[in-house]
């Protein structure tokens, strides 16, 4: 408590020392208040005008083309629109079709126009919410305005223009690209005419060489073995028509009967076959086994007999007629014999396929090797071609689908008016601001005097300077007229003062009123 006692006792000795030295108070606020007020009453006045824009991306024709054509994405359109807006070429065009490039004479005054105009139009606005600002201020409305809507018809046409030179730009790069690739694959098809008219023999065997030599041997091979087993056949007919004894079809040699073939022998293997199964599975006593086996001994019987006929037969003598079974055997003999030289025929023939396969085994590698080289050239060419042919279709369709309905549609939400009230500059703010700093000087002033020259305003202040006690306090014997000086300073004081706030009260209310004080005085004077 004793230190906030000593704190405001301090505190109320600086105001003292400051009263004390009032009149630099009244000095710094006379040289600084009427000059500072004349100053902002003299600033021209600033018209701004102000245009709102929406920007809407959402196209109805943008999902019933998706797939069908190439489309942008409107959020990239639009950043780049506004980050290129105020480009120096535009705010060049901006500055010409407004009329302000009337007031530059030469190169560098229209360079330095350019340059304070691109930092004075402001764009404001986000990609979120799609809507933008457009402000510019100017001492003349008619050139604010005329400014702020250059820009906008900047934005909308240059936006739409832009988005059409884009699309003339792609379709005259997508025909040279078209036309450049259609020559190519006229060449390329060229060469591979020429190519199959030089090697036309043998490009049926390019691509499968390997394969056709394989083929060949696979079949060359099955072709002697079938030659193998149908001479191996003839023969055993052959040897069968001469008498000779064989094995049998059960591998079991027979010295009394010749192993001949008979219409039988299938059949009774097919019974023995089935009889072995019966009896696995049943006994001799049931009716199946034995009935199988009632059949199988009357077919052998048969066979028996057969046999008998033919070896009993004088196969020697001309004159006695063949039996059925001799002729048979002999007729397919002749059958066997024809097969083979057949399958001769095509030995040979495979042979010869074989060998010409052999010789082309250095060139077929060579014409396979050229023959994909041009047909990757001539596939990549082509589906080249094809993918620019069908972006050319998707970019047509794009061209029209921007001709009916444009992917960026503005929406002008507030026009550029003709300002009729100045926005600026803030008046009342700056004559606050200079009556402030008029006092605060002065103010400011008089406390580092009265610190740098103090003055004793109290009797602890001197015991606190001597350390010497105090005893008592004398009052002044002219006490009357230092009062009376006092008050007259304080008269000078106040009236100063009063002067310095009226003139502030009175331009405070003309700023408001919005009457041009300027206009007044010139007009007094």
């Amino acid at each position: 408590m004793q230190d906030l006692q000593q704190t405001l006792t301090q505190a109320l000795d600086y105001v003292k020392g400051i009263w004390i030295k009032k009149r630099y108070v009244m000095i710094c606020s006379w040289l600084i208040c009427p000059v500072g007020f004349g100053l902002v009453a003299i600033l021209p006045d600033q018209y701004s005008s102000e245009a709102r824009v929406y920007v809407d991306t959402q196209s109805v024709l943008q999902p019933l083309l998706k797939g069908l054509a190439i489309q942008n994405d409107p959020k990239q359109e639009i950043e780049m629109m506004t980050r290129t807006l105020l480009s120096r070429s535009n705010v060049e065009t901006i500055a010409r079709e407004s009329d302000l490039d009337l007031q530059a004479n030469t190169s560098a005054e229209f360079d330095e126009l350019v340059t304070e105009l691109t930092k004075e139009i402001q764009l404001s606005g986000t990609t979120r919410s799609n809507i933008f600002n457009i402000t510019y201020s100017h001492p003349s409305p008619t050139t604010a305005q005329k400014v702020v809507q250059e820009t906008l018809d900047l934005l909308v046409e240059g936006t739409l223009g832009n988005n059409r030179r884009d699309t003339d730009t792609a379709e005259r790069f997508l025909n040279e690209q078209i036309a450049e690739y259609e020559n190519r694959l006229s060449e390329a098809e060229q060469r591979l005419a020429n190519f199959k008219r030089q090697y036309n023999d043998v490009l049926p065997l390019a691509g499968s060489f390997y394969n056709q030599l394989q083929k060949i041997d696979e079949d060359l091979a099955g072709t002697r073995l079938e030659i193998k087993q149908t001479r191996q056949q003839a023969d055993s007919l052959k040897a069968q028509l001469s008498g000779n004894k064989s094995a049998d079809s059960f591998g079991v040699t027979s010295e009394e009967e010749p192993a001949l073939r008979t219409r039988y022998d299938d059949r009774i293997r097919a019974l023995e076959e089935e009889l072995d199964r019966l009896r696995l599975r049943f006994t001799d006593k049931h009716p199946d086994v034995i009935e199988t086996t009632a059949l199988l001994e009357s077919l052998e019987e048969a066979r028996k007999k057969e046999i008998d006929a033919f070896m009993n037969a004088d196969v020697d003598s001309s004159s006695q007629p063949l039996s059925e079974l001799n002729r048979e055997l002999k007729l397919e003999v002749s059958r066997l014999e024809s097969q083979i030289a057949s399958l001769k025929v095509k030995e040979q023939d495979l042979v010869t396929k074989r060998a010409e396969l052999e010789s082309k085994v250095d060139l077929i590698p060579q014409i396979e090797a050229e023959s994909s080289a041009l047909n990757r050239d001539y596939e990549i060419t082509k589906d080249k071609y094809e993918e620019l042919l069908s972006r050319r279709e998707a970019a047509d369709i794009s061209r029209r689908a921007d001709v009916s309905s444009e992917d960026l549609q503005f929406r002008i939400i507030e026009p550029p008016m003709l300002p009729l009230r100045p926005s600026g500059p803030n008046r009342l703010l700056f004559y606050t601001g200079v009556l402030f700093v008029g006092f605060g000087a002065g103010i400011g002033l008089a406390f580092l005097i009265s610190q740098l020259s103090p003055v004793i305003v109290r009797p602890k202040q001197l015991l606190q300077i001597t350390n010497l006690p105090i005893w008592g306090t004398v009052s002044h014997l002219n006490k009357e007229a230092l009062d009376k000086a006092a008050r007259l300073r304080l008269i000078v004081f106040l009236v100063s003062s009063g002067t310095i706030v009226l003139m502030y009260g009175v331009l405070m209310t003309a700023e408001i009123l919005n009457v041009d004080i300027v206009d007044k005085v010139r007009s007094v004077l």
